[in-house]
């Protein structure tokens, strides 16, 4: 068995379907951070001289690779831009209008502007800018922007990036560079008074990304006693589904944060079955869950207590809320499992399901949603390295460990020389 055979599942493979794709840089491109992998040499799959592991297929295996040579690189140049920005935002506007100015005078490209956006009483009276604005192509929220976009362009805080991530259910979504404009900023790492040279480098290739995994989570009605196969050749529901059972989905949504379950406005706690790989694995009284992935980590989920997880983690992240037992902490597992919740026929009430706070859709009893790793993730854009902006997040936005330090005690030699000289 080669070492390619034992490392875990490719996240990168539909990336290369579109315009870009992530490539190793030489070690002198590293900036000399480090030069070595943050992981360790992939374990050798024979044990003694008769021992070895079953070889696994090829479409079965997740490859982790080091978060250093993860760079993005183009295969053709990138003709056209998504800006996303909040509607409706005076802060924003005029870096908005600047920024598109820019992108459609100085470097030619075609810009894809939210029709909402351009609503704006504040855009569409500016005379100035309307030759600009003449050039947009505009879209509404739900049309296909697969193989369209190029670069993605993000003005605001973090949910700009998950909104972003919303546009695109069905297909591999473009990289995304966000520039921090909003309350927060986690996930916004570029300063707008630099946007010209970054995007400009960006434009040029071999930027440093993050690949965050996103979650792909259908609801279902219950299939009794059929047992329905997936498919590895699509995300989409239809065709999910093999001729042995035939459950109806009630929706399907790809989010990079989080799912979220909870009761409601039900008074009672919501009673949740939730199996791993088909098997039962615990009853979840309580307020709900959080089925996050690393990048949500950081958000309602370390509210709720879990473990932050850096983003190149292969994982999902199982964190109740406020459980009715005290034992039951949140867990982490490996991020090719399949997971479903499920509101028994006895439940009191229904559930709720939000998918990145947006969508919530009612869980009725004998309902299920299936929750496993999308195949698409988001390539977000590093403004120096994959450690050193998610530790900076920490530090600047969470104030991670963030403490005066104690101040030095004086020695028991240092005052006796004082009384000795007294």
């Amino acid at each position: 068995m080669s070492k390619a055979d034992n490392t875990m599942s490719d996240q990168t493979t539909p990336l290369r379907r579109d315009r870009f794709c992530s490539m190793a840089a030489p070690s002198s491109l590293r900036r000399g951070r480090r030069t070595r992998s943050i992981y360790a040499p992939s374990p050798v799959p024979t044990f003694g001289p008769k021992a070895c592991m079953v070889k696994v297929p090829k479409t079965q295996i997740m490859h982790v690779t080091d978060p250093a040579s993860q760079k993005l690189t183009w295969q053709e140049k990138p003709l056209s831009v998504l800006i996303i920005k909040k509607i409706f935002d005076d802060k924003i506007l005029e870096h908005f209008k600047e920024l598109s100015t820019w992108l459609c005078k100085e470097k030619n490209m075609i810009v894809f502007v939210e029709s909402a956006v351009m609503d704006d009483p504040k855009i569409t009276d500016d005379t100035k800018f309307a030759a600009v604005k003449g050039k947009f192509a505009t879209f509404r929220e739900g049309d296909d922007l697969s193989n369209k976009v190029d670069l993605i362009i993000c003005l605001g805080g973090d949910g700009t990036l998950l909104y972003a991530s919303s546009l695109f259910q069905e297909s591999s979504i473009p990289p995304v560079m966000a520039f921090h404009l909003g309350s927060l900023g986690f996930l916004t790492p570029f300063d707008f008074g630099e946007f010209k040279d970054s995007i400009t480098n960006v434009l040029e290739g071999e930027a440093p990304i993050t690949l965050r995994s996103r979650l792909k989570c259908i609801v279902v009605e219950d299939e009794s006693d059929s047992t329905p196969e997936e498919s590895d050749d699509s995300d989409s529901g239809v065709g999910m589904l093999s001729k042995k059972g035939s459950p109806t989905a009630v929706c399907q949504r790809q989010v990079l944060n989080e799912v979220v379950i909870d009761r409601g406005p039900a008074p009672y706690l919501s009673n949740l079955e939730l199996y791993l790989d088909g098997r039962l694995i615990t009853s979840v009284q309580g307020d709900g869950l959080i089925i996050s992935t690393p990048t949500g980590s950081t958000a309602y989920a370390a509210a709720a207590g879990a473990a932050m997880c850096h983003p190149n983690v292969p994982a999902i992240l199982i964190t109740p809320i406020c459980p009715h037992s005290l034992s039951f902490r949140p867990i982490v597992v490996p991020a090719g499992v399949e997971l479903k919740v499920m509101v028994p026929s006895d439940a009191r009430s229904t559930a709720w399901a939000s998918f990145d706070g947006r969508n919530r859709q009612e869980i009725c009893q004998g309902q299920k949603v299936k929750i496993t790793t999308s195949r698409y993730p988001v390539a977000s854009i590093c403004r120096d390295d994959q450690i050193s902006d998610w530790f900076d997040s920490l530090g600047e936005c969470l104030h991670w460990n963030v403490r005066t330090r104690q101040g030095k005690t004086r020695q028991k030699n240092d005052s006796k020389e004082e009384n000795d000289d007294k």
